[in-house]
Parts: structure tokens; sequence; C-alpha cells
């Protein structure tokens, strides 16, 4: 799937004909550009309520129909493509494509915005539990390490849903950043602080080496801490 308008589509290729001896050509036509459609007035556009970014609704207006997409040294593959425009134009028109010509254009539009999930998710697991950085020399081990990292995004996920109880989580701020939402590296710190705290074993000594501080200290200091780990 691609937001390219550029790309140059064509129908399929005509049935070859009885007695032909040359080479059957691979495409057909060539149709007109994305582009074009948009001003062109046969386009069939269709207002279609979509699930769209942040859990929201929101109708936007679609043109859709099928065609071969080739490159010379390649074989012609079917595609269909979408044109999402927005009424209220509040986001830039985009082309969609999809190799899967049995797909709705509803199916493709959604899927295109759960994207975005997905990169973030890739991104977050990137930045704080190291994927894609991961020091080992066989495929194996990479098998083994990369669906345990993103286990262990879910379950922070989940330990922070089990915290909270439903209430919010406070968003770290800094004097030069304001940050609205939450983010995997704040679930991530709030999981440590619950975390650090707990007795790790019943076995230390009766009489530990250890030097008191005042609560206020150390809640800073594992604030701090958390984030930074």
């Amino acid at each position: 799937m691609t937001t390219e308008q550029g790309t140059t589509l064509y129908d399929p290729a005509p049935p070859k004909k009885a007695g032909q001896r040359r080479r059957p050509p691979k495409k057909g036509k060539r149709q007109p550009t994305l582009a074009t459609r948009l001003d062109d007035p046969t386009t069939d556009w269709s207002d279609t309520a979509v699930r769209w970014y942040g859990g929201r609704t929101r109708t936007v207006r679609l043109a859709t129909g099928t065609a071969i997409w080739y490159h010379r040294g390649k074989p012609p593959v079917a595609i269909r493509w979408v044109v999402v425009t927005d009424p209220e134009g509040k986001f830039r028109t985009q082309a969609l494509l999809s190799t899967n010509p049995e797909l709705t254009p509803l199916q493709i539009v959604e899927w295109f915005v759960q994207r975005w999930q997905l990169e973030v998710t890739f991104e977050e697991a990137r930045a704080h539990l190291g994927i894609e950085t991961q020091r080992q020399w066989s495929d194996r081990a990479i098998l083994r390490t990369t669906p345990t990292l993103f286990g262990v995004f879910s379950l922070v996920t989940l330990f922070v849903h089990q915290l909270l109880q439903g209430q919010d989580l406070p968003v770290r701020q800094a004097a030069w950043y304001t940050k609205e939402r939450l983010t995997f590296s704040d679930t991530l710190a709030f999981v440590r602080q619950h975390l650090w705290p707990a007795t790790i074993s019943w076995m230390s000594p009766e009489e530990p080496d250890m030097v008191k501080i005042p609560s206020d200290l150390l809640t800073r200091l594992t604030d701090a801490l958390a984030y930074a780990a």
C-alpha cells in the first residue's frame, strides 16, 4: 500500500487473439493519473464514515477503481486504488494503493489509519526496549528476543492498566515541551516506580548496610531514575 499519486496505472491486458504469434501485452491502455481524477467530472465520489485517528469516526469522500501497476522488468500487479479527500478541507488529499483488489475502499482506508498505531509501537519499543539494537549473531536468537521485547511492551501496558484502575496517569512535562498525551515512556517509568521498592529477597540480613534518606528525596530519585533507566 502506498500514497503516491503519480503512480502510472493501466487497464488489464487485452485477451490474446486467436493465431496471434507475438508476445501478448502485459498491460492495456494507460489510465488517467489519480491526480487528474480529482477534477474529472466523471469520477464517482461517495461520502463514507470511517474509523479515524484518535478513535473518532470521520466522514471522508472516496473514489475507487481497479488497475494494473506495471514497471518494465517486473511482473504486472493488479491493484485497487482509493483517492481520499476531506469534505471539510482539513487534511490533504491522499491516494492509497492495495495489491488486493478484492478489498473494499473502507477496509483500505481504515487499515491505512491503523498503521499509525503500529508505527508508534515499533518506535516506542525501539527507543525504550532496544528492538533492532540486539547484539546477537544468530537468526534464532533474534527470532527469540524480538517477540519477547514486544511481549514486554504488552506487559507494561497491562500492568499500568491494572495499577491505575481507571484513573488518569499524570503526564510528565518539561518547561520547554508540553506533552498532552500519555506515551510509553510514562507508562514504563510508572511500572518501574512500583516494581523497584518491592522486596527482592526475604533472605536479606537483619542489619543491612543502608543509609536513611528523606522519603521526598527517595521519591525524586526514583522518579528521575525511572525515566533515565
